[in-house]
Parts: C-alpha cells; sequence; structure tokens
C-alpha cells in the first residue's frame, strides 16, 4: 500500500513538473523567437567559454563580447570619411554650402556635437582603423608619400575584426597609413578590395601626386597599378562614388557588408567640375570659397547616390552608415570652422572638433532625429561598430575606444570622460617654469577631462577670427562645456586643475612608443616604378 502511495505522489509530481514546463515554453513562444534565439545564443556562448551570463561591454578592455545585433542580424555598415571638412560647412550646422543628402541623414539620425577626431589625416585614420591613441601606435605625423614606415603590422584593424565576424569588408578612397612594402597595403590589413589612392594627397583628376620633385600616378585596384586608361580625367569624388555603388550592386545582401569610405574631398588641391561652381556664384565672393562649397555638394550628392544604391538593391533598412571628417578644415583652402577657433593642424577646437552623425533605419525612433552631446572620440568607433557587429575584440592590444552604442541607440550616458587630444615634442622655443615641475611644457601636449580642455606648448596657427600671435604662456586652459569658442583663457584661475591635468598627460606620456619622423626615401621616385607610387622596398 505504501509502495502505491509514493507511485502516486511520484507521478503527481512529474505531471506538476511537465505542466510548469509547458506553461514555461508557452510563455517564451509568446515573447517571440527572437528572445528563444537570443537565450539560445547566450546559452551556447557560456557553455563555449565556461563562465556565467554578465555584462562585459565595458571598455576599454581586452575582454568585450558581444552576441546579438539588430534585430538578431548583423547591419551593413558605411563609414564614409571626409577630408579636411570643416565643421561649419554641412547645411544642418548653419552653412550655406548645399548639403541636402547629408542634412537629411544628420537630422533623421543621431547628430554627434561633442565629437572629435585628430587634427591631421594619418593620426585619424590611424585611430579609426585601431581604435587606440596615436601615442600607443607611434603613427602621430602627417605620413607623406616617400615615408619608409606605415601603421605597425602588430596593431589589428578593424577590418580585420568584422571579416572575422563574417562581414565583407571593402576599402575605396583614401588609404594614407603607409605603403612601403605590400604588408602595409590594405588587402593585408583585413581588406577584401582595395580601390584608390595610397598617400594624402593628388590631383583629383590626373590622379598624380607630387612631393619632393618627385611625381607620379597614385591610384590602385587591390595590389596593382590602376589601369589608367579607364580612370584618367574622370573626377575622383566622383570615381569613388561609382565603385562603392558596383559593391553595393554586386554584393549578396544576405553577407554582412562594411565599406570603408574615405574620399578624397574636400582636401586640397580645389578642384570639382564646373558645373558645381557655377552653383555658387552669387552666395560667395571669394573663389576660393565657391570651389570648395561646390567640392562639398558634389560629395554630398555622392552620399545621396550610395544610399540609393543601397535602397535599390534592398539593403538600406539593415544598413548603419557613418559620417565623419577626419579633422577640421583649412581657412586657406576655403573651409569654415565657425563659430570655433583654429583649424587643420590645430588644437583649438576647429582643428579637431568635426561634423559627425550616425544614420539607421535601425535605430531606436526616440534617438531618431536627435542630438548626443556625450564626449566622443574617434577611437570609440572600434568597440563601437564591433558591438554592432556582434565581433570581439579579442587579440587585440588594448583599446582607448570606448563602446558607445548604449549611448547611441538608447540615449544612455556615455562611457567616456576624457580624451587624450595629443602629445608631441614640437615646440622647444618657451619655456613656462610655473608647470615645468610637473612636465616640460615645451612639449606640444592637449587633453579633455570632463568640460575642462588644458593645452600646452604652442596650440597651433592663428586664424583671421583670432590674429593675436604674440602668445605669452604656453599653457591654455578652458571650460568647453560653457565657452566651445575658446574665449576665456582660466589657468591663472584655476592653478590646482591645470596641475592635475597636466600630471594626467604625464600618465600618458610615460606609456608612448616611440614616433620617430622619417625623411623622404629617394627609392620611392615613381620613376623607378614605372610611374606609380606603390611599395618599393
Amino acid at each position: 500500500m505504501n509502495s502505491v502511495c509514493a507511485m502516486k505522489r511520484t507521478f503527481k509530481t512529474k505531471h506538476i513538473l511537465l505542466s510548469l514546463m509547458a506553461v514555461q515554453i508557452l510563455v517564451l513562444v509568446s515573447i517571440g523567437s527572437g528572445v528563444l534565439q537570443l537565450l539560445f545564443s547566450l546559452v551556447s556562448y557560456c557553455e563555449d567559454h565556461k563562465q556565467p551570463l554578465r555584462s562585459t561591454w565595458n571598455t576599454p578592455s581586452t575582454n568585450i563580447r558581444h552576441v546579438t545585433q539588430f534585430n538578431n542580424t548583423r547591419p551593413h555598415i558605411i563609414f564614409i570619411l571626409a577630408d579636411d571638412l570643416g565643421y561649419r560647412d554641412v547645411g544642418y550646422h548653419g552653412s550655406r554650402i548645399r548639403t541636402p543628402n547629408i542634412d537629411r541623414l544628420a537630422m533623421s539620425g543621431i547628430r554627434l556635437e561633442n565629437y572629435y577626431t585628430q587634427a591631421v589625416c594619418s593620426p585619424t585614420r590611424g585611430q579609426l582603423l585601431t581604435g587606440r591613441y596615436q601615442i600607443h601606435t607611434g603613427f602621430q605625423w602627417v605620413l607623406w608619400p616617400a615615408s619608409p614606415r606605415g601603421l605597425s603590422l602588430g596593431e589589428t584593424t578593424i577590418a580585420e575584426k568584422l571579416r572575422e565576424t563574417g562581414y565583407a569588408t571593402h576599402i575605396v578612397g583614401k588609404w594614407h597609413l603607409g605603403y612601403f612594402k605590400n604588408n602595409y597595403l590594405p588587402t593585408n590589413r583585413g581588406f577584401d578590395s582595395f580601390f584608390g589612392f595610397l598617400a594624402g594627397h593628388g590631383d583629383h583628376y590626373t590622379h598624380r601626386a607630387t612631393f619632393n620633385k618627385m611625381e607620379g600616378y597614385d591610384l590602385m585596384e587591390n595590389d596593382k597599378r590602376a589601369d589608367m586608361s579607364k580612370y584618367n580625367g574622370t573626377y575622383s569624388t566622383t570615381l569613388f562614388t561609382n565603385k562603392v555603388k558596383q559593391i553595393i550592386q554586386k554584393h549578396n545582401p544576405e553577407k554582412p557588408l562594411f565599406i570603408y569610405l574615405p574620399y578624397q574631398a574636400v582636401h586640397g588641391p580645389l578642384q570639382v567640375p564646373d558645373k558645381y561652381i557655377r552653383m555658387y556664384k552669387n552666395p560667395f565672393v571669394n573663389e576660393t570659397r565657391e570651389t570648395y562649397a561646390g567640392m562639398v555638394t558634389c560629395m554630398d550628392q555622392g552620399i545621396g547616390q550610395i544610399v540609393k544604391s543601397l535602397k535599390k538593391k534592398g539593403m538600406w533598412n539593415n544598413t548603419l552608415l557613418i559620417f565623419s571628417s577626419d579633422n577640421g578644415g583649412k581657412y586657406e583652402a576655403g573651409a569654415s570652422n565657425f563659430p570655433l577657433r583654429g583649424e587643420k593642424c590645430d588644437m583649438w577646437e576647429g582643428g579637431i572638433r568635426v561634423p559627425g552623425f550616425v544614420h539607421s533605419e535601425l535605430i531606436n525612433k526616440e534617438m531618431a532625429g536627435t542630438v548626443s552631446n556625450e564626449l566622443m572620440h574617434v577611437t570609440d568607433w572600434f568597440p563601437t561598430l564591433l558591438r554592432a557587429a556582434g565581433g570581439t575584440i579579442n587579440g587585440t592590444k588594448p583599446l582607448d575606444g570606448y563602446d558607445q552604442w548604449e549611448t547611441l541607440m538608447y540615449g544612455k550616458p556615455g562611457p567616456r570622460t576624457e580624451i587624450l587630444h595629443d602629445i608631441l615634442p614640437l615646440n622647444k622655443r618657451r619655456i613656462d617654469t610655473l608647470y615645468d615641475n610637473v612636465l616640460n611644457s615645451t612639449f606640444r601636449a592637449s587633453i579633455r577631462i570632463g568640460d575642462w580642455k588644458l593645452m600646452k606648448g604652442h596650440p597651433g596657427s592663428t586664424t583671421p577670427r583670432r590674429p593675436d600671435r604674440n602668445f605669452t604662456t604656453n599653457v591654455w586652459l578652458y571650460n568647453i562645456a560653457n565657452d566651445p569658442e575658446e574665449t576665456t583663457e582660466l589657468s591663472d584661475l584655476y592653478p590646482e586643475k591645470v596641475q592635475t591635468m597636466l600630471q594626467r598627460i604625464e600618465y600618458y606620456r610615460k606609456g608612448m612608443v616611440p614616433c620617430p619622423y622619417i625623411r623622404a626615401d629617394r627609392r620611392a621616385d615613381p620613376r623607378r616604378r614605372r610611374g606609380f607610387w606603390e611599395p618599393w622596398l
């Protein structure tokens, strides 16, 4: 009798357990298949790595992992980098330059209004692709065409990490990260294909570059010389736009796509088809400004064509598009950084604070059309884009970039509280003994901590809005939140803050790697290489 009762109790217990399991399954099904996929992915991930579920996206870090993406799919990523575009020179910043496509994307996306790059080309590009400060890569100088160096082969690029995740990776446009040996070429740094130029400047029509009495073509298809009979005479913005459109047209939408499009525009020489110049004969009386404005509008139209191609291919609704300039504009080249002080090459805001935005149909609807004032730096794209793609930073060196995904998608407070703008041993003419007890103030350096920005050494050139060159100090302190135009210097009022910020610069200086400035190598002369700039060692 007792055994029969025990059997009944056991049967009843099993029945209850089965009923509870059935209810749980029904609840899960009602929530949706997406949640099930998420749970299965998380469980599988933890089994593979033998560790409990937990949030690990707290960058900079070396153990960042992520499992899910937009709607359980990996978005196509288009990163458009303008060259020398001024802060003012987009319509949504109040410019008279016509940028309807950029404006439409920015105003319906997330505008980044506290966003920084480096003051010049190569360092920005190196930090974008590695997520690491230039003091940690040794890539602090502009790279000239015949320089026998490049972005260290020990650095992992975002193209390599995205390709690991299953992305097709392409670069169209300006490389400018070294090419003296074949293994420094883009196709050996994580990109499946490359069409563009290797150095930092060149004629927009002939695609020839001149440096130090050396001249030659600078246009490559993958690791080969481009067929100049096909491309000579085609304007660079048009050429690069068409190449991107071809990549999109040929791409299988089922495979995630990463296109890095560093346009040559609007870098000098100032050249653009006449129809774009004619658009600005009335708004501007300055011929330089007219040509520059035409270059910006031509680039804007190219961006509009790329968006249309993505829509036609059925890829637009699953695309994440990022737009950024590489540094501030140059006044003598027609650009404007108004109302910011300074220009390209400067540590003033006009040299490093640039237009930038994110657009995607996948963005949280509450965030679309908003402005982000959270502090952001170009190094942040590395972990942020890997987060979006479901990638991992395993195998990279320690990052200086922060994952900004939660900030961009949901408006959460940003993780970044400081930016090392630069440390560069340039100016040795002035000494300020007040602050030399912390760090030799003849070094050029700048740091942002919270609302405060400190510059030391010579901060850069002056501009028509700030003509005074009689600097009397080597240290400048500004509250950027209250004074983004840098009109009121405060170092005398806050000497303790100056000391604290100099100490932070010293902390970074101690972790610097060598950044040699290597002179041009005459062996790079295109006359020795069938008229092309290409690897020579």
